[in-house]
């Protein structure tokens, strides 16, 4: 694993012995060193409470906003430590999706997309704003879904139209990296195929890393995975090796439905 993690070179985001804790007697997420390569999907898998979405809130600092929570090591985006960085540009530069759709409930599909520039209190002419709404939900594959009900409210959508609308509102901003947590877990099978298709899709221009339970879903659209178990990564390569040939026995027995 440390000769992959090597030969990764200018990795867009670098890990260095991260560890996260809620309290002095509860580790999360242990000295993980990892780095993740530029345009790839990469999964983290993993038994529930292993660690995975805890090391992904880290990677844009969502820990930040809990004073309990301990968080030590490094992160690099681009060569630039993340602690060095203010949330705002951090959080434009590292877009977060969550397991269940979450659009502002008040706002219409349209101000949905651009919500971030209101938060932010950037100004735009509304011709660019029309172009952000139109080149994200078509990014997304929405535009042509929603073109004519952009004033409606985005909780009028389908589930997955909604994990779609909230991917469009991550790639707004045009972020260097999109995190995302389980994020068809909520979806049914036709939704879940058409979110997976459209993150093969974006990968040409973005960085994904994708936390899931879905191991098939990990082996048909990601590229590297990472497997974790109690706050350890134990395992990260390519997928397709990982799958056929894991290094380690834990591994392995989660791959094949062993794990105890």
């Amino acid at each position: 694993m440390d000769e992959l993690i090597k030969q990764i070179k200018n990795p867009v985001l670098s890990l260095q012995n991260l560890s996260v804790s809620y309290n002095k007697a509860k580790t999360a997420v242990t000295n993980v060193s990892v780095g993740i390569k530029r345009n790839k999907v990469t999964a983290i898998m993993g038994p529930s409470g292993c660690g995975k979405s805890t090391l992904l809130r880290a990677i844009n600092r969502m820990h930040d906003l809990y004073p309990n929570i301990d968080v030590s090591g490094e992160i690099f985006l681009n060569g630039k430590n993340i602690s060095e960085m203010s949330d705002i540009l951090l959080r434009r530069k590292i877009g977060m999706v969550f397991q269940r759709p979450n659009p502002f409930p008040t706002m219409s599909i349209y101000d949905n997309v651009i919500a971030g520039y209101k938060l932010n209190g950037i100004r735009l002419k509304k011709s660019e704003k029309d172009e952000i709404v139109e080149k994200a939900l078509n990014d997304v594959v929405l535009w042509n879904e929603v073109k004519d009900s952009l004033t409606k409210k985005g909780t009028f959508l389908s589930g997955g139209q909604q994990q779609r609308l909230c991917i469009a509102r991550a790639i707004a901003f045009l972020p260097d990296v999109i995190l995302l947590d389980e994020p068809t877990s909520a979806l049914d099978p036709i939704a879940t195929k058409k979110v997976e298709e459209l993150l093969i899709e974006l990968k040409e221009k973005y960085t994904i890393i994708l936390v899931t339970h879905n191991m098939s879903q990990a082996a048909s659209i990601s590229d590297y995975s990472m497997f974790m178990y109690l706050g350890e990564l134990i395992e990260y390569g390519k997928t397709k090796t990982m799958f056929i040939n894991p290094v380690d026995k834990r591994t392995e027995e989660y791959l094949t439905g062993k794990f105890s």
